[in-house]
């Protein structure tokens, strides 16, 4: 079995609305909201950073809706 790749992009979609005073709880994480959904997005340095962004969603009660592991992003004149 082939493991995934660190650091890596995510996108955890929760139910319920979170504002920028969450920020610093999240560490850094970008906070989008979209209707009455958040998505937290951004890259974690290794998978239990990840379990980690679970870890408080599940404290603040919230709902996961989706996970998705994100394309890494190229880099400033990187060819793809």
């Amino acid at each position: 079995m082939s493991g995934a790749t660190w650091p890596a992009r995510y996108e955890v979609r929760v139910a319920g609305v979170l504002d920028g005073r969450w920020l610093e709880w999240f560490e850094g994480l970008q906070i989008d909201n979209q209707g009455g959904e958040t998505v937290l997005s951004g890259t974690l340095p290794d998978q239990p950073a990840l379990h980690g962004v679970f870890d408080k969603v599940r404290d603040l009660g919230l709902c996961i809706v989706t996970v998705r592991r994100l394309p890494p992003q190229k880099e400033a004149g990187e060819q793809r």
